[in-house]
């Protein structure tokens, strides 16, 4: 997706269907890796209208949005450092499979044909099941993936908290793809099974009826986020629900599902969100005696230790009783205010930086992500209330004067952003009431 100007543009009509999977070959086939659309951020306006028209009927079916707004946010911003990346390099999900196609493909399949266009639907699709399997039963691959499952709400914005690491063991499931399915066809279904995805993260939508025996549903998909002993380690479908139905991992919805990790971490900073299993991972590695059993702490499953089976004892998952208070922050309602209005500013920066990209130099680019990721940073210790926050943030704002005086970004509305981080750093953030950790 090199050439931006060669893609086809997407219509009113593809765009909600490509959120469902409903297009047809005929209108989604390209001979060209440089052709195929990036569907994903042409999806934008429409993760936002979704997100909105949840948000009004959770507010009218329960008289209040589903999950915080600490929460929403903590996932808009793993979904934000899990883009950033692509300002510098094509995805790695992308360049392997256009390696392995270029040097060790066994035969071309015709790109425009709709059996190959099928074939490949089922192929992503499959690939996902096994990596997601994976990445919950190999502890070095969920270090990537427990930043999807750390939220306690579920909700449309949950679908956008990815993690940063997961892309760089998710191509090793696709990768046989690349032996006869062209990379044209394969990119655009990466794509359609990522959007399908997105739409099943929500409480609003209960049952489907016979459409639950084939597609991953809302309900499926409940039960995979849920930290109740019956919920863990099940419905791994991306978009078909068969392949859990097959190979032994499908579970119904039945008694209340509890969201989030078995053990909550109980912060909104994204580094901590990203990475904390990480940490988690190195730690219990040096502490666990036998080169075998260290290596076992990274190959095997969470919740293995020593004498234990691969992926631990469901014994030893916390029990729910459904009455669980998720995280949330106890920063005031005007603080609250200026996290949204900043995180809206920085959303507009990233937006024009992922737009401008190919005119921008690379000094500009690595200033522009060094001051989102500060400002992501900034906004998790703010909700956190961590006893730094207000010195953070002062150093935020001085770092957006320079950047904008130096013209390396440029100001949304130029007089009043000065004027905003200005009355912003000075009034609100001096009386933030430190939380002592």
């Amino acid at each position: 997706m090199k050439n931006p100007e060669a893609q086809q543009d997407v219509s009113v009509s593809q765009g909600i269907r490509m959120m469902f999977y409903v297009m047809k070959p005929s209108e989604t086939s390209f001979q060209t890796l440089e052709e195929v659309p990036d569907y994903v951020r042409k999806a934008t306006p429409l993760f936002i209208s979704l997100m909105l028209l949840e948000l009004v009927i959770s507010w009218i079916r329960k008289g209040k949005p589903l999950g915080g707004l600490d929460d929403a946010l903590a996932s808009l911003s793993a979904g934000i450092m899990s883009q950033l990346p692509r300002l510098f390099y094509r995805s790695i999900e992308l360049t392997s499979y256009v390696y392995i196609w270029e040097n060790y493909r066994l035969i071309s399949l015709p790109w425009d044909s709709p059996w190959t266009w099928y074939l490949t639907f089922l192929g992503v699709d499959f690939g996902y099941y096994w990596f997601h399997r994976m990445a919950h039963e190999v502890n070095i691959m969920w270090a990537g993936h427990q930043t999807h499952h750390s939220s306690e709400g579920y909700n449309l914005s949950t679908a956008l908290r990815q993690s940063v690491l997961q892309i760089y063991t998710s191509w090793i499931f696709y990768s046989p793809l690349a032996l006869f399915i062209p990379p044209s066809v394969y990119a655009v279904h990466l794509q359609f099974n990522l959007l399908y995805q997105f739409w099943i993260h929500t409480e609003v939508i209960d049952n489907l009826g016979p459409l639950e025996l084939i597609l991953n549903t809302p309900s499926h998909h409940r039960v995979h986020h849920g930290r109740n002993r019956y919920c863990i380690d099940k419905n791994f479908a991306g978009t078909l629900i068969i392949w859990d139905r097959i190979f032994g991992t499908f579970e119904a919805e039945n008694e209340k599902v509890v969201y989030g990790l078995t053990h909550p971490i109980n912060t909104f900073e994204p580094f901590k969100v990203q990475f904390h299993h990480l940490v988690n991972i190195w730690t219990t590695f040096w502490a666990t005696p036998g080169l075998f059993n260290k290596f076992s702490v990274i190959f095997k499953g969470p919740g293995w230790s020593p004498g234990k089976p691969r992926l631990g004892l469901i014994e030893e998952i916390p029990e729910v009783e459904g009455k669980e208070v998720p995280f949330s922050s106890s920063a005031s309602q005007l603080l609250k205010m200026y996290v949204v209005a900043q995180f809206a500013l920085m959303l507009a920066f990233y937006e024009e930086t992922f737009a401008d990209k190919a005119v921008l130099s690379q000094v500009t680019l690595l200033l522009r992500v060094c001051f989102i990721i500060l400002t992501l940073t900034s906004i998790g210790f703010l909700l956190d209330q961590r006893p730094k926050a207000a010195v953070l943030e002062t150093f935020r704002c001085l770092v957006f004067l320079i950047l904008c005086r130096s013209g390396h970004l440029k100001p949304c509305i130029s007089s009043l952003s000065f004027a905003f981080e200005g009355f912003a750093g000075g009034s609100v953030v001096k009386n933030i009431p430190a939380k002592q950790e």
